[in-house]
């Protein structure tokens, strides 16, 4: 269950240990944690962020552009999200699960929505700061995160990796095109040797 932020530059959400207050029933709190085992267990590469200089307007705005990248961005109780951690064998997450907690479940791929991040938090340097996360369930701390950011995308690799198979192509096919020519020019001294030769005779 996503609790609601509010007004997080006025009203920032309660640090570590209040946690937010015990609003939550025990089932509720059942519940939550049953649902980020699930998604803990599905994700392999999650970004941890604090939140709190970020107003209910910009959150929406960070929401909108990481699901572009294929990336969801949920707020988390760190009581509930440090339980399911240590269920799920995730405890390289746990360090990051301290103060306000926004947590990117990326379903895609990572560089692209580290970049995301990174551009968003380049933006709001005030509002928004990158604690870490995991990539492929590695722990991963924020300033590799950042390094993450400046990595060709899949696609952009793909692209590479397309241009470097069709480097030698346009060479092979540059090549064949040459002998090509270079035997039909052979055929052609051939024959005029040869029509020389028969009115020599």
């Amino acid at each position: 269950m996503e609790p609601r932020p509010g007004h997080l530059r006025s009203r920032p959400p309660a640090r570590a240990g209040s946690d937010g207050g015990d609003t939550l029933r025990r089932d509720e709190k059942a519940d939550a944690i049953a649902a980020l085992t699930e998604r803990l267990k599905a994700s392999d590469t999650i970004f941890a962020t604090d939140f709190r200089g970020l107003t209910v307007k910009e959150l929406s705005e960070l929401r909108n552009g990481l699901r572009e990248a294929d990336t969801e961005y949920t707020v988390v109780k760190n009581t509930l999200a440090r339980r399911a951690a240590s269920d799920t064998g995730r405890e390289s997450l746990l360090p990051y699960l301290d103060g306000p907690t926004g947590l990117l479940w990326v379903n895609g791929d990572p560089a692209v929505a580290a970049k995301a991040l990174d551009t968003f938090a380049g933006q709001h340097p005030d509002g928004l700061r990158v604690k870490g996360g995991l990539l492929e369930g590695a722990d991963l701390p924020s300033a590799d995160v950042t390094r993450l950011a400046k990595l060709p995308t899949r696609e952009q690799l793909l692209g590479q990796l397309a241009g470097t198979i069709a480097s030698p192509l346009t060479g092979l096919a540059g090549g064949l095109n040459n002998l090509i020519g270079g035997l039909a020019r052979s055929l052609g001294a051939v024959q005029a040797q040869r029509a020389a030769d028969e009115q020599a005779s």
